[in-house]
């Protein structure tokens, strides 16, 4: 089957820049969609490990009894009871107590940490805990690292649209561009009967194999880049951080992700073209 040819191209400045423009936002774009979706599973990831875990903390050592108590009537809600003992918080709190150590004992209070079988298990018998003692649910207190995760992803999001935005607007004064330098091309193909429909498919067989070159290198350059974010996470070993990273359904949205910038930058040149080609 003989292949078919443009009927006009790029010129070699041209070409060379699109090319370039699009390979590094497709880089971005790849880069911002592999933090968000990484960042994501950190967090499901994070909220999963500490859903069944709190802490209960006895201030008035005499309502201590009444602690153990319930623990030992719900027991066959929990899997694990661990108390943190003296010597231990006075350790975690080491950098920032000088002095006077034997005197902070006394103001210390009792603590445990419970994981239960189920989170409904923890919900009931947190209620039974809580008018005699403290009790903080994990979650609860990793809130902020939660928060602030979700409030990650909604910046790499937005910055993924933008990008996307910008490649639409490159695409769209490209193409502009485009028809302008070859108005007289344009003329000749309208002369011999070419459609407005042929002239934007010239158009998209031109800029679909620019598109394919250019998110092909933005997603062969994001990629290791990002599973490099994700080794460096897990080294710090550091809550949240340490949860990065991508399922096969995120790389699978990943590899979409350069298809759909192709695909957009298609129909962004069919409608410039045929909207050029109808004003002129």
């Amino acid at each position: 089957m003989k292949k078919k040819s443009t009927v006009f191209s790029l010129v070699h400045e041209q070409s060379v820049f699109m090319t370039t423009i699009l390979a590094l936002l497709s880089f971005m774009a790849v880069l911002a969609l592999g933090i968000a979706l990484s960042i994501g599973t950190g967090v499901m990831r994070w909220n999963s490990q500490w859903e069944s875990f709190a802490t209960v903390q006895v201030t008035d050592h005499k309502k201590t009894d009444s602690v153990k108590k319930i623990f030992d009537t719900h027991s066959d809600k929990i899997d694990t009871v661990t108390e943190i003992t003296t010597d231990q918080m006075q350790e975690l709190m080491a950098p920032w107590i000088t002095s006077g150590g034997s005197v902070l004992k006394s103001y210390l209070p009792r603590m445990w940490e419970i994981q239960f079988k189920t989170p409904a298990d923890m919900e009931s018998v947190g209620a039974e805990i809580a008018p005699v003692a403290r009790f903080l649910t994990h979650s609860d207190a990793l809130n902020p690292s939660t928060s602030a995760g979700w409030q990650m992803i909604l910046i790499s999001s937005f910055v993924l649209l933008l990008i996307l935005g910008t490649i639409g607007v490159c695409i769209s004064y490209i193409a502009r561009n485009t028809a302008l330098l070859h108005r007289r091309e344009l003329e000749i193909l309208n002369q011999i009967g070419a459609s407005d429909k042929f002239v934007a498919h010239q158009m998209q067989l031109i800029v679909g194999k620019i598109s394919l070159l250019a998110a092909g290198i933005g997603f062969c350059t994001a990629s290791p880049i990002l599973l490099l974010i994700i080794s460096a996470a897990h080294s710090a070993r550091v809550g949240l951080m340490a949860t990065l990273g991508l399922s096969w359904f995120g790389w699978l949205l990943l590899i979409l992700l350069p298809i759909m910038i192709i695909t957009f930058a298609i129909c962004i040149t069919r409608h410039t073209t045929l909207n050029i080609l109808k004003a002129s």
